[in-house]
């Protein structure tokens, strides 16, 4: 058997105090769920098929937004939002559809930490015994490798805006863990209680076949099933091994089974494989990975070379899966939604990220903190000079932009968003002060400088740019201007809007919506009729002879997106 790459002292082995991992991930999980509006596109129509099922909770089989389906597939997100936003009528709508969603992000975030406990107590992950002793217990180095894969998950930059949004992504995200983590505790030889890995595992194959994954969970539940013999795990030979197996292969076309009953899912040929014959798709794959699995993404490929000689080893091999089925996702969709795809496969990338750093020489680790340090401060630093442009006018070439970019946005002073921001900040400088400063090697020291700046800038996002996003990715101004001019209490007909738009016309405007349908124009008796330029277009000549163009009402800027509002002649 190779030597183990891993060098690890018992002093490195020490973990990461339980109160920074705490305060780091409230940090992280809360700014996004708490007053931010549902934001354009994607999370828009998803949460408008929230609120549909909210009033119409017959329509859980096939989420709907004004009587059409959604766009994104996988019903349980849609009817957890949907049944909270009925549950808990005191709460504002989208508060209460994101209590999922935070819930999720906990699981993901606790789920990576103990799936990385059981592969670094794999007996292939352990480091090198020393000849006089002195390296790293195996429980010690295990809970610090956990620390340093939850660390590096967080560290992750395109983790933060999908993972706290109303859509069945942050689900897809929530079950993969999970099934990493129950696949992690079959291989483990220390696991106790095989059957709740079971169990466990039935839960992540159910879950993400239910929130629009069914083909990988198929995929990564074969490749499981058809790869850990190879591993030579000893909890998955002799009889009981066997029966484990089997159990996990029902749950696996369990999965498919219900996919393709509840969601109509069918397995078919590469749709998207015509995409990867033009060079400009792989340039923008080669990007995404750049910048979405930064930093993990770069210190997975640099665990996959030091551990090349261990291939077979479960603690490489099972992460290493993971990862090849959400890249396979992406591949199958043509690119279409790459980020989407590609964030299953988040927590599987901690995990390899983690497994670099035992083999890491301080050149590289001293690297690694001096980029977090620059870009981390350099991106807080431009968040704090945007805000204060806006608040003074000083600097005024800031200010002169943001008025630009996003005309009608009014900023409001409030401490609720200032003091977090200039807590984290604070905090920030203190971090910074603790990494310069000469203390006690640790293996998750590296990562925490860019964890750290990942939580920061994403909060001083969520806290002072929070009403500055909402009003320009939103729908609400427009939402609002089109109200405006609507008789109180009057009905509008729509037609060519996307769901977010009709969402974004219910929830922020309070517009009791039809759809119009140009084959009988005269259906209905509203006053307003509301039309996408597009559709506008391709309308019969004699379609609005009983309407008259009213206003052209932009989202934003005038030379963008508009929405033509027509009133009914007398």
């Amino acid at each position: 058997m190779p030597t183990t790459p891993a060098i690890v002292t018992q002093l490195a082995a020490r973990r990461l105090p339980r109160w920074v991992l705490l305060l780091l991930g409230l940090a992280y999980v809360l700014p996004g769920l708490l007053g931010r509006e549902p934001w354009r596109h994607d999370e828009l129509a998803a949460f408008g098929a929230m609120l549909d099922l909210s009033q119409h909770p017959g329509h859980l089989g096939q989420p709907q937004v004004l009587g059409q389906a959604a766009a994104l597939a996988g019903w349980l997100p849609y009817g957890l939002g949907g049944w909270l936003v009925r549950a808990l009528p005191g709460l504002p709508a989208e508060l209460a559809a994101r209590l999922p969603v935070g819930a999720m992000l906990v699981a993901t975030l606790v789920c990576t930490w103990y799936a990385m406990y059981h592969l670094a107590r794999v007996p292939g992950a352990q480091p090198v015994s020393f000849a006089f002793g002195g390296e790293a217990r195996p429980v010690d180095y295990a809970r610090a490798m956990a620390d340093a894969a939850l660390l590096a998950l967080v560290a992750s930059l395109g983790l933060a805006q999908l993972a706290h949004e109303t859509t069945p992504s942050p689900a897809q995200l929530c079950f993969s863990a999970v099934l990493l983590y129950a696949a992690a505790r079959l291989v483990s030889p220390h696991a106790r209680w095989l059957s709740l890995s079971v169990a466990v595992w039935w839960l992540g194959m159910l879950g993400l076949s239910w929130s629009g994954a069914p083909g990988l969970a198929l995929a990564l539940g074969l490749v499981w099933l058809l790869g850990a013999p190879l591993t030579g795990t000893a909890g998955l030979q002799g009889w009981r091994g066997r029966g484990l197996w089997l159990a996990c292969a029902l749950g696996t076309a369990g999965a498919a089974a219900s996919g393709v009953w509840l969601d109509g899912w069918s397995p078919s040929p590469m749709p998207g494989l015509r995409a990867w014959t033009d060079t400009d798709s792989w340039r923008s794959l080669g990007r995404l990975l750049v910048w979405f699995t930064w930093p993990a993404g770069l210190l997975a490929l640099w665990t996959v070379w030091r551990w090349r000689r261990r291939w077979r080893e479960a603690h490489l091999l099972l992460p290493l899966w993971w990862v090849l089925a959400a890249l396979g996702s992406v591949f199958w969709l043509g690119g279409r939604d790459a980020d989407r795809a590609l964030l299953p496969a988040l927590p599987a990338l901690a995990c390899l990220a983690a497994l670099a750093l035992p083999t890491l020489s301080r050149t590289v680790t001293a690297l690694i903190d001096w980029f977090a340090l620059v870009f981390f401060t350099g991106g807080a630093l431009i968040v704090w000079v945007i805000y204060l442009a806006m608040m003074t006018g000083t600097p005024a070439k800031p200010a002169a932009n943001v008025a630009k970019l996003v005309p009608g946005f009014e900023p409001a002073f409030a401490w609720g968003q200032f003091l977090p921001a200039l807590l984290a900040t604070v905090a920030w400088l203190g971090v910074l002060a603790w990494r310069i400063g000469r203390h006690r090697p640790a293996l998750w020291k590296s990562l925490v400088l860019s964890a750290s700046g990942s939580t920061l800038c994403w909060l001083l996002l969520m806290t002072l740019w929070l009403p500055l996003l909402n009003f320009g990715l939103g729908q609400a101004p427009i939402s609002r201007r089109i109200a405006a001019v609507t008789p109180p209490g009057a009905c509008v007909l729509v037609h060519g809007l996307d769901a977010a738009q009709i969402t974004g016309l219910q929830h922020h405007g309070g517009l009791p919506l039809r759809r119009w349908q140009p084959s009988s124009p005269d259906a209905t008796d509203c006053p307003r009729l509301v039309l996408h330029p597009a559709a506008y277009r391709h309308l019969p000549p004699d379609a609005l002879q009983a309407w008259s163009l009213m206003a052209s009402v932009p989202r934003l800027r005038e030379n963008r997106d508009h929405l033509m509002v027509f009133e009914r002649r007398p």
